[in-house]
């Protein structure tokens, strides 16, 4: 796996500076790497396919082999660096099973790294999620009962529940609701996402999020995001706010400039951190192979608000028997 990696950023790192703009091309590999991930990718995906449908024929219907599903595996290597902290480098696996012939609104979900196991605000914030932060043993196993609301008319609900798969099993209650709005006869909208969730051995946690933006162009994006988030392990009142300014370079790259401002505690609130954040991302390889370089200007309250950068590289692998663009 780790000579896949290296083949990849080797490629990746000979070629991109010089292809950046060739947009004919699906691919900014040298022939010699895709002639090693091609096949590595088609195998593999092919598996994650067949599995999933093979999960999803055994708890829902004869049409598992027809309907479109969105199941995915995705293999990722990151090196985090910050002032004054140095460099840490890890190899992750993510990846989801959907099961859409099951009953119309009751979803069977296998999943791993769930939302409430990101970490704090700040690390989600960032991008930048640290190593030692993600919950290994995370993988999820549960049943979502959805309502067939539109969003963009009414609240949109989903009810979960399932287990943490790991020993002692770990039970947990989720709900989610969802609602957008469009504000008045201009361009701009306002999406709210908020969820309650319980976890046995973590207790319970709580998050809305505020999301009001509008598109400048065809290839521009304004958002404003406010995010409030509290943990009963931790016990600690989180919040948010983040300028963001999403730009399309091309079909292929894309990149986005962010302000954020990170505070915390209700009786006695303060600011943690201050930072500036770009991020770039590049269709490395016919839309399943992406690289992120991620720049930040941090003044956190920690170091007496003393200004220090941080560098994010990540490459992302994604595994589909058919293959989307959708994670750019």
């Amino acid at each position: 796996m780790h000579k896949l990696f290296t083949l990849c950023w080797l490629g990746i790192l000979t070629t991109l500076s010089t292809n950046v703009y060739a947009e004919e091309e699906d691919s900014d590999l040298p022939e010699w790497a895709e002639e090693r991930i091609e096949p590595f990718r088609e195998s593999v995906g092919n598996w994650v396919d067949n599995t999933s449908r093979n999960i999803d024929g055994f708890f829902g219907t004869d049409d598992h082999m027809q309907v479109n599903n969105e199941s995915y595996l995705r293999l990722g290597q990151e090196i985090d660096w910050m002032e004054g902290e140095g460099t840490r480098g890890d190899t992750s696996l993510r990846y989801r099973i959907d099961l859409p012939t099951s009953e119309d609104r009751l979803r069977l979900i296998i999943e791993s790294d769930p939302e409430e196991s990101q970490g704090t605000l700040e690390e989600q914030g960032s991008g930048r999620l640290a190593n030692d932060q993600r919950d290994r043993r995370s993988s999820t196993l549960g049943l979502n009962w959805l309502e067939s609301r539109d969003k963009r008319v009414n609240w949109s609900n989903r009810v979960g529940a399932g287990v943490r798969l790991r020993l002692p099993l770990d039970p947990y209650v989720r709900f989610t609701s969802e609602r957008l709005w469009q504000l008045g006869e201009g361009p701009w909208q306002l999406e709210s996402n908020n969820r309650v969730s319980w976890f046995n051995n973590e207790g319970y946690s709580a998050r809305t999020r505020w999301d009001v933006g509008r598109p400048l162009s065809d290839s521009r994006h304004l958002r404003f995001i406010t995010t409030v988030q509290w943990r009963e392990e931790e016990d600690k009142l989180e919040y948010s706010e983040i300028a963001e300014l999403n730009h399309r370079i091309n079909r292929r790259s894309a990149l986005r400039y962010s302000a954020i401002a990170i505070g915390e505690s209700a009786s006695n609130p303060r600011m943690t951190n201050y930072y500036l954040q770009t991020r770039y991302r590049r269709d490395i390889h016919k839309g399943i192979l992406f690289a992120d370089v991620i720049p930040e200007l941090h003044f956190q309250r920690e170091v007496s608000y003393d200004p220090r950068w941080a560098m994010t590289l990540r490459l992302e692998m994604y595994f589909q028997r058919t293959i989307s663009r959708d994670y750019f």
